[in-house]
């Protein structure tokens, strides 16, 4: 065994009492083999031929207990019959000559006739067999010769010893005295069945057996039906979703319907309709979030290295232009954060009962001056009926919402245009406009006007000077408040942009959950 020399890890794990932690490390993009495991149609193949084995197995302890006996109890009902009608036959004529002739005894032989599985005994009230048929059977198996000298009693009867094998009838005089009984029993069976009534039960349970292979048989083959009819759905969803991740985002699996897997296949379609329209509108995000970063960065590095280079003079003037691109860089990346906290819910909605007319009028009032200033008139309209409106919203991003409108509609309208803000209310919303005679957007562009750092034609070849991510904020902020907001335009004539906001929050939340 070879020696090695004491690493530094190795003193330390010394020094601690520790293991030491290996340096190296590895990692594959290699995903393990998967486990062997059934299918999901053989394993609904078998769980249907479990349920069909698991029916017959109860059926035939079900017959085993219940029918056995039901069974058993008919057959020895019957043969008591055959015993009774046995005895009123020996008993007739038993009253005709009262004594103990042939010609009576020869009448309990009638029962055998029934039956060759039935054995006879005939017996007086002393207990002497007067009848027997099973006689001539111990004979012929002994070898012995019947004659007129040879008493019966020196006969062997094969009469069961069991009481419950056997059934017995009284034969009555006239008087209705016993004057003997009738016995009989089945050969061969101690539970009184003859050779047919044994060959009807085993029949019948072979029966039973066979039906219930023709049931696993028929169990198998509608699982494997109902398999193939759910999983081929459920494939086509696996494969669709396999194309997606390898890059084909037009995929879709074409599956509808009303039951589950149908509306599995549309939710599963819209869901990828919804990631190719977010991947695209991110490939459009990163282009636009670099064309806008850049814009400002270039304007910086050509005034530092016109600096630099003595083609501008280091000025105050030239500082403040660098200063006012960084301002706007800063402003750019504050709210792009700030969109970002929003959309994944980091901080949490606090809520409070607000005055909508005093609030959103207020907020006129504090804008009024800067839209004079830009040559607009300003409005405020209150469209309630007692002039109340309270609504559980946060002030605070509600606020920021309107203001994006007014800041809005003030880039884009022109001198001596109108702004009116109106407050109203709808069943229980709450219904803020923000009217415009501005630029207007064209139809075509209306689905796209909340998308980030998106600017109509038009709205480019004005010096708006927006960061581009104010209808965006606005859009994220409603939606948390489960509102929704709308935008109705037309070229050259304005643009109205409204927003719904449930009045009470908590009562729209608890019927969302119910839902």
């Amino acid at each position: 065994m070879s020696r090695g020399f004491p690493t530094d890890v190795d003193s330390h794990a010394a020094e601690t009492g520790k293991s030491p932690v290996s340096a190296r490390g590895s990692y594959n993009t290699i995903k393990p083999a998967p486990k062997a495991t059934l299918r999901y149609s053989t394993r609904l193949t078998l769980s249907f031929a479990m349920t069909a084995v698991m029916t017959a197995v109860i059926l035939v302890m079900m017959l085993s207990f219940v029918w056995e006996g039901q069974f058993q109890t008919y057959t020895r009902e019957n043969m008591r019959r055959i015993a009774e009608s046995t005895a009123d036959a020996v008993s007739r004529r038993y009253i005709e000559v009262e004594a103990w002739t042939p010609e009576v005894i020869s009448a309990a032989s009638a029962a055998s006739s029934i039956s060759d599985d039935i054995g006879v005994q005939l017996i007086d009230v002393r207990g002497e067999i007067l009848y027997d048929d099973t006689w001539a059977i111990t004979s012929r198996i002994a070898g012995l010769a019947r004659d007129e000298d040879h008493h019966p009693s020196s006969e062997v009867s094969l009469m069961p010893t069991s009481s419950d094998a056997i059934v017995s009838a009284n034969v009555l005089d006239a008087d209705g005295r016993v004057v003997g009984s009738v016995r009989l029993w089945a050969f061969g069976s101690d539970a009184l069945l003859t050779k047919s009534d044994a060959a009807f039960r085993t029949n019948s349970y072979r029966a039973i057996l066979w039906a219930a292979v023709v049931a696993i048989a028929l169990a198998c083959l509608i699982g494997w039906i109902v398999s193939r009819a759910l999983t081929k759905p459920l494939k086509r969803i696996t494969s669709t979703a396999a194309q997606i991740r390898n890059g084909d985002l037009t995929a879709r699996t074409g599956l509808s319907g009303d039951d589950e897997i149908g509306r599995l296949g549309e939710t599963f379609d819209e869901m990828a309709t919804s990631l190719e329209r977010d991947i695209k509108l991110e490939h459009r995000l990163t282009s636009d979030v670099a064309h806008e970063l850049r814009t400002p960065l270039m304007a910086m590095q050509a005034t530092v290295e016109a600096m630099q280079d003595g083609v501008l003079p280091a000025d105050d003037e030239h500082f403040e232009t660098v200063a006012t691109e960084v301002r706007r860089l800063s402003k750019l990346v504050d709210a792009m954060l700030h969109l970002s906290r929003i959309e994944n819910g980091t901080n949490q909605l606090e809520t409070e009962r607000t005055d909508l007319i005093y609030m959103v009028s207020s907020l006129v009032s504090t804008q009024h001056q800067l839209f004079h200033e830009k040559g607009l008139h300003l409005r405020f309209s209150d469209e309630t009926r007692d002039g109340e409106l309270y609504a559980d919203i946060n002030p605070d991003m509600i606020s920021e919402a309107i203001v994006n409108l007014l800041s809005n509609a003030m880039r884009y309208t022109r001198e001596d245009g109108w702004v009116v803000v109106t407050v109203s209310s709808e069943r229980q919303e709450a219904l803020i406009s923000v009217k415009d005679t501005g630029i207007g957007i064209a139809s075509e562009d209306i689905p796209r006007t909340f998308s980030r750092f998106w600017r109509s034609d038009a709205s480019r070849e004005l010096e708006s000077g927006g960061l581009g991510v104010g209808l965006s904020l606005t859009k994220e902020i409603i939606e948390r408040h489960n509102g929704t907001i709308a935008v109705e335009s037309e070229l050259g004539k304005g643009t109205t942009f409204t927003l719904r906001i449930p009045l009470n929050r908590r009562r729209r939340q608890s019927r969302d959950r119910e839902k």
